[in-house]
């Protein structure tokens, strides 16, 4: 049945709700049996790219100058940098430098969560090295003391990185302890379960698919809701002076 123009995603000046129903695929410069659905990037206003790459067995995510963060939400893929080949399964996740050749394949019908930011260097630390893991392998611990919502820093809380991505997985009823307005930017994605998002004046129904853009400043509040834990991966920017966005 039609939808009749009714969709639960919603374009406001300060974020972004995009829900599965709105979600058009288009293909980027190098991709190979690959598609792309762009979640946000600079059009919108915003400091980094995100979009979800869906691949056919054997197809390739294509290059960048940028430095890449990427996250399998289904499927396996295999990394390829200085002709070493790393396997990715579900939770697997790999950094890769700015101006850091590699490959990127997908090894069988599979979705990864892809984040794109260029790099702003700082002259006292050196530059973050390249990394493959996975979610399992990463300690979580409770936010703000609370054990129903569990945080994991998949990436180290160090200066040379100038953002982070985390899980958190929130059992039923949890819920962010305030609101919170600050200068970072979130791009998240939906990965299980749901809840209510509040986002400006807003308050969204929200479930496992859907993304968020939340820009500077932007009221923001989360709890979830339902008898399954709810789990999102969440960028930020981040160990950067606010004025760094505006340096060439």
């Amino acid at each position: 049945m039609h939808n009749l123009g009714q969709t639960r995603s919603s374009h406001q000046r300060n974020h972004l709700l995009l829900t599965a129903d709105t979600f058009v695929r288009t293909t980027l410069p190098g991709m190979k049996a690959c598609a792309a659905i762009v979640h946000i990037g600079p059009a919108m206003g915003a400091q980094f790219t995100e979009y979800t790459a869906e691949f056919e067995a054997g197809g390739e995510l294509g290059s960048t100058v940028a430095q890449r963060f990427v996250f399998v939400m289904e499927g396996r893929a295999s990394v390829e940098v200085n002709g070493k080949v790393s396997d990715l399964s579900p939770r697997g996740y790999a950094y890769f430098p700015q101006d850091f050749p590699h490959r990127v394949v997908g090894t069988s019908k599979t979705r990864i969560a892809v984040i794109e930011k260029p790099y702003h260097a700082l002259d006292s630390v050196e530059p973050p090295k390249f990394i493959v893991s996975s979610e399992d392998a990463i300690t979580s611990h409770p936010l703000d003391d609370d054990p129903g919502l569990q945080v994991k820093c998949l990436l180290p809380d160090e200066m040379n990185f100038d953002f982070a991505v985390n899980t958190m997985v929130y059992q039923p009823g949890a819920a962010l302890s305030m609101v919170e307005m600050h200068v970072m930017e979130h791009g998240l994605i939906m990965l299980e379960g749901g809840g209510i998002y509040r986002l400006g004046d807003s308050w969204y129904p929200v479930t496992a698919g859907d993304f968020i853009w939340m820009g500077p400043w932007c009221p923001q509040w989360f709890g979830a809701i339902g008898k399954v834990p709810a789990k999102y991966l969440i960028y930020k920017d981040f160990h950067r002076h606010p004025w760094a966005s505006q340096q060439p």
